[in-house]
């Protein structure tokens, strides 16, 4: 039988109706307060109607409805249900909220009978849902507002569109332009992005001065054997026939050969065919002495697995190949956009070439797409003659071709007038932008009660949160940051600005002596096409305890140059020159590397009065000061110092310091940099030794070298290298966080770098978390496992990607229920306790 408190549902229920959402929304927290819950919203030709009641009589009738009885009677009104029953049994939620009817029919109502409770991961996908949801819906408004207030940057976006930019680019190229543009102002603003941004090969003689061998690659059709016809004239009129030869691998096509072999009599230039790698091994190795020498690959579509055999063909070859990808003008720009995903997959190309372009409709997809990849254009080819139709490309030139008049209208891109509004339907644009904005508020308020309905430990939320900030780890910069990378008014060079004014007050307050600032790097990958990308970063850390304080900035590269001999890939090679630049107070700073840096920066940096320590390999070519004599620091015999316990990977061990001068060996890197044999820098070695404390027997030693002086001691520098090893995972974390706060996109995405950065400063603060000690560090490593729903078992520590994705579970829940963390005034610094030098591995 019903209790009366569900037939009086009715009763308590009431009905607020206003002009607009937002009005309405305002009667209801008025009447009833912040809590209250949503029950229905439509609406009506009175206007918007909102059905409200209190929180308490609707969890109230919840927990009536989960108890054994009949179903509610029809005549009972299903708006108090509606809310409640996505938790109960995490249904999905639609992504607008839909109008509610005043009565539903039984059917409503049962699902509220059933006392299963949701899996925490299920409501959480809904809340992320719904969270995307709003931010779909706040970015379509403050777009819709500013076209409104700015029409010339729709009327711009739309010519962007039609010329066959992406939507991504387009945007990201419009957000800096000023308002109150003309269209005329706005489009030389952006002619001038575009030629600023599209990167072009410009120096030809340069190429043809350092010839070698360059493959012509891309799908079939594109032009590879013509173009490789132009090419070659190109290079028999700059050096002659004779430092020239041509190879084709195309024995599929019909014809392929004899259509090379025809240009190559023309132009006195000897042709070759070949088969396989083994082929191509022994043609190259006979035309070593050609200056340079021209391959026409065979054509494959991007979606042909034979693609990366090909590519592995070339890169088997004893002569380097410099690959050019060949882009047809004519092709869509997610098609563009597949092919250099295809050939650039594990590969390196030295830049492309654009053909067929006097065939082209919409060519603005060709510059979209070597602007978002980073390909150098060499050459454009737009006919068939030879060589007449291939000229150097121009950055000026390829701009203003994407913009020239056509001299038919587009038939599938939408014209100014089919686009344009009449004066008439202003007002119900800004009636649609309010309806926007009220039903953003409403599903807001409606993400609210869901949370508050589900987590009934949501003080013990509020107050995990309350000591993580008082914990002194960065939780509340970690939390701002977090929202910072969805919020569009805060760009990358705010974002640097803010890390570099925290780092200063982390240095000030964390550091007692010394700045160390660990330099390391981690590979990436990003979300959409799998490109690679290297992260170089730096980490500050105490010298009291040796944890990360601050990230102040990372820096990226490509693939494209990935692997090679860049000096700036060096260890150090981009952290160093930067924190020099930057002023962290009176307290010098000593840079940590895992890895020896090239002679060539160690001098500069002791010309500097840069201070730094790395781990140095045993093989390491030295000249004992103490003897005079060349050897390795291996075979160096040192006088260890007074052996302290230790633990070592979980056994008892003794470990010992022990310390020499010593100078690099001259060798060939010192003579390539014109560094002379008494200009070799002069270091201090560092030796680390553990042995098992019952056998005796070493477990491990480790060298490292540095310029820093004798005023700080040997067992000091042994333990800083001992936190940069235990540091260095951080940089791996660093995965994690990117892929929390958006992932990495494609070249081009305007946000990549700053979503980097933000990832780099939370890191930290994961890290800290995970090494903190006290019980509020064990209650909120245990709430992040169970919002993950991976807690810690058989006494094992939590992992740091299992931490990381707890954080952003907990800013979610944080955000929805309006919770903001209070840090007490007198915060317990329990990660302030110096830490043990127990591992040295």
């Amino acid at each position: 039988m019903n209790s009366p408190q569900q037939t009086d549902v009715r009763a308590t229920a009431r009905k607020f109706v206003a002009a607009t959402s937002r009005e309405a929304l305002r009667l209801v927290r008025e009447a009833l307060g912040a809590d209250a819950i949503v029950l229905s919203h439509r609406v009506t030709a009175e206007g918007v109607e909102i059905v409200a009641m209190v929180e308490g009589e609707v969890q109230g009738v919840v927990q009536q409805g989960s108890a054994p009885a009949k179903p509610v009677a029809a005549p009972v009104v299903a708006a108090p249900v509606a809310v409640p029953a996505p938790v109960a049994h995490a249904m999905p939620m639609p992504p607008v909220p839909a109008p509610v009817a005043p009565v539903a029919p039984v059917a409503a109502a049962a699902p509220i009978a059933a006392p299963v409770p949701a899996p925490a991961d299920t409501v959480l996908e809904e809340l992320h849902s719904m969270r995307g949801m709003i931010e779909e819906q706040l970015a379509s408004v403050v777009w819709n507002d500013r076209q409104r207030r700015d029409p010339v940057r729709g009327r711009l976006l739309r010519t962007l569109l039609g010329a066959g930019f992406s939507a991504r680019l387009s945007k990201a190229m419009l957000e800096k332009l000023p308002t109150g543009r003309t269209y005329a102002e706005g489009m030389a603003y952006v002619r001038s992005e575009l030629i600023r941004a599209v990167p072009v090969h410009e120096d030809e003689d340069a190429l043809f001065a350092q010839g070698g061998v360059y493959a012509l690659m891309g799908p079939t059709g594109v032009g590879k054997t013509t173009t490789t016809a132009k090419l070659a004239a190109r290079c028999v009129m700059r050096f002659g026939a004779d430092k020239l030869a041509l190879v084709t691998t195309d024995s599929y096509r019909i014809g392929a050969y004899e259509q090379l072999r025809i240009y190559g009599q023309i132009l006195n230039v000897p042709v070759y065919a070949v088969k396989d790698a083994a082929d191509l091994h022994l043609v190259l190795r006979d035309l070593r002495e050609k200056h340079m020498v021209l391959i026409d690959t065979v054509g494959m579509s991007q979606r042909d697995r034979a693609v990366p055999e090909q590519i592995a063909m070339l890169g088997q070859s004893p002569r380097p190949v410099k690959k050019l990808l060949l882009l047809n003008a004519t092709s869509h720009g997610d098609t563009l956009n597949e092919v250099v995903h295809a050939y650039r997959h594990g590969n390196e190309l030295a830049g492309c070439i654009f053909t067929k372009v006097d065939e082209a409709t919409h060519p603005g997809a060709l510059i979209d797409t070597v602007i978002r990849h980073r390909l150098p254009v060499h050459y454009i080819s737009s006919g068939q003659k030879v060589p007449e139709n291939l000229m150097q490309a121009d950055r000026a030139q390829l701009v203003d071709s994407v913009f020239q008049p056509r001299q038919h209208s587009p038939l599938f891109v939408p014209a100014e007038s089919d686009l344009q509004e009449d004066a008439a339907s202003g007002a119900a644009s800004q009636q649609a932008v309010q309806k926007a904005q009220g039903e953003t508020d409403l599903l807001r308020l409606k993400y609210q009660n869901l949370i508050r309905a589900m987590a009934h430990d949501a003080q013990e939320l509020a107050t995990t949160a309350s000591a993580l900030a008082g914990s002194q780890i960065g939780f509340e910069r970690a939390r701002t940051l977090w929202r910072q990378a969805t919020d569009e008014e805060a760009g990358q060079k705010a974002v640097l600005q803010d890390l570099l004014v925290h780092a200063r007050s982390e240095a000030a307050t964390g550091c007692e002596s010394y700045v160390l600032a660990l330099c390391g790097q981690v590979g990436l990958r990003s979300n959409e096409g799998g490109d690679a990308y290297e992260c170089h970063g730096s980490l500050l850390l105490s010298d009291r305890t040796g944890l990360p304080m601050a990230a102040p900035n990372q820096w990226l590269s490509t693939a494209a140059t990935r692997g090679t001999k860049d000096a700036a890939r060096k260890p150090g090679a981009r952290q160093v020159p930067w924190l020099r630049q930057q002023d962290f107070g009176h307290r010098p700073m000593v840079h940590l590397l895992t890895r020896l840096p090239g002679v060539e920066a160690m001098v500069q940096w002791q010309a500097a009065g840069q201070r730094w320590l790395a781990r140095a390999p045993g093989s390491t070519a030295v000249i004992d000061s103490r003897t005079g004599s060349p050897d390795t620091l291996a075979r160096m015999d040192f006088e260890f110092a007074e052996e302290r316990p230790v633990r070592f990977r979980g056994k008892a061990a003794l470990l010992a310091v022990a310390h020499a001068d010593v100078v690099l060996r001259f060798n060939a890197a010192a003579m390539a940099a014109g560094i002379a044999r008494d200009e070799m820098p002069a270091l201090r070695c560092i030796a680390t030794r553990v042995v098992d404390a019952r056998s005796g027997n070493v477990l491990a030693l480790s060298h490292a070298l540095s310029n820093v002086g004798t005023e700080v001691s040997a067992p000091q520098l042994a333990q800083w290298l001992g936190w940069a090893v235990d540091a260095e995972p951080c940089f791996r974390l660093l995965r994690d966080g990117v892929q929390l706060v958006g992932g990495i996109g494609e070249l081009g995405d305007p946000d990549i770098m700053k979503r980097l950065l933000i990832a780099g400063q939370m890191t930290t603060t994961v890290w800290r978390l995970l090494q903190a000690e006290g019980e509020w560090a064990d209650r909120a490593r245990a709430l992040m496992g169970q919002l993950t729903g991976r807690p810690a078992r058989n006494g094992r520590a939590m992992s740091g990607s299992a931490l990381y994705a707890g954080f952003g579970k907990l800013f979610l829940l944080l955000d929805a229920l309006g919770t903001e963390s209070t840090a007490p005034v007198q915060s317990p610094r329990a990660l302030e306790t110096p830490q043990k030098l127990e591992r040295q591995d």
